[in-house]
């Protein structure tokens, strides 16, 4: 099986690739093929089943699937924005559902738990639409498999994964043929993985996506070192970020011992602040369990300034902060 970056690495809200990002998704999908139908619509349901239920308010999964159906997409989603509009379909008990069609609805008897699990995968829903007579207008089942991946029922017989097959230059399977390949062809494993991207668009498309991801990845840890207060639930859990980067940056004086200790700090700080942005429903860069957002984003990111100019660059080359005075 091929697969893109870009279907590895993306870009939606917290805390769960598979428990929110993919039940957002299916909810969109639902209200886009709706398109044709949205006036015969008086109201819409939503099953959830197995995992989807049985941790879905901790996940948002409800909060994701309302946010799908009023036309969000895990990737274009503000996370401040999206807290707003479907916290008014909780007061005013009205969903626009797709952006268009207002229809009633009930977050207490429109939103249903089931703890059991269907057959093909434990992460399933039912989206409904109903007629003012009650009739179904139209009903589809998803399962959300993991890594925001989305099928539905018929993908699902078939075995498919939700992702696209497509023939690309290079093919491989496993590690050790990717080693052999770039060995065989003299490229780096970048090199052999660029060019494949080219069996799904040209390569100034894929930078230019790439590029994106990294902005979001920037722009989670800024916001998660600047978002004070508690997390989601009930634990009351303080975010940490905050503090730890303001410890990190009061003493006008480092030395080199504050320096040599303070190294891994930061590549911590990063990784708590993504974390923090996670837990709390920002917009984050998700991938398979591999890749946790508050996992990969660290190692991939390093800031310092130098103590006679103090000009500050980035460097993304590397898991270790070069050395340096400071980060920020």
């Amino acid at each position: 099986m091929s697969i893109s970056a870009l279907d590895l690495f993306k870009i939606g809200i917290g805390p769960s690739s598979s428990h929110t990002m993919g039940p957002m998704r299916a909810g969109a999908l639902f209200a886009e093929a709706l398109a044709d139908l949205l006036d015969e619509v008086a109201r819409v349901r939503i099953d959830l089943y197995g995992s989807l239920a049985a941790t879905g308010i901790g996940h948002g999964t409800d909060k994701a699937v309302v946010g799908g159906l009023l036309g969000n997409l895990p990737e274009a989603t503000d996370p401040d924005r999206f807290e707003a509009d479907v916290a008014a379909v909780g007061r005013e008990g009205r969903l626009l559902l797709a952006g268009r069609r207002p229809v009633p609805f009930d977050w207490a008897t429109d939103l249903r738990f089931h703890r059991e699990a269907l057959p093909r995968h434990p992460n399933a829903l039912d989206l409904t639409a109903l007629g003012e007579d009650g009739r179904v207008v139209h009903t589809a089942r998803y399962y959300s498999i993991g890594g925001g991946f989305v099928v539905d029922e018929e993908e699902a017989a078939r075995g498919g994964t939700g992702v696209d097959e497509v023939s690309v230059r290079y093919p491989f399977n496993t590690a050790e043929e990717l080693l052999a390949t770039a060995a065989r062809e003299s490229l780096s494993i970048a090199q052999v993985v660029a060019a494949n991207e080219e069996a799904w668009r040209p390569a100034h498309e894929t930078r230019a996506a790439l590029v994106n991801i990294w902005g979001v990845m920037e722009a989670c840890v800024e916001r998660g070192i600047r978002q004070e207060g508690l997390l989601p639930g009930g634990l009351r859990v303080p975010r940490r970020a905050p503090d730890l980067y303001r410890r990190l940056t009061c003493d006008p004086r480092p030395n080199l011992i504050t320096v040599t200790f303070s190294a891994m700090e930061w590549v911590n700080l990063y990784a708590l602040a993504v974390n923090e942005e996670n837990a709390g429903g920002g917009r984050v860069v998700t991938a398979p369990p591999t890749a946790r957002p508050g996992s990969s984003r660290p190692c991939s990111t390093t800031t310092w300034t130098s103590p006679s100019t103090r000009a500050t660059t980035t460097s993304s080359t590397s898991c270790w902060p070069p050395p340096r005075w400071g980060c920020c």
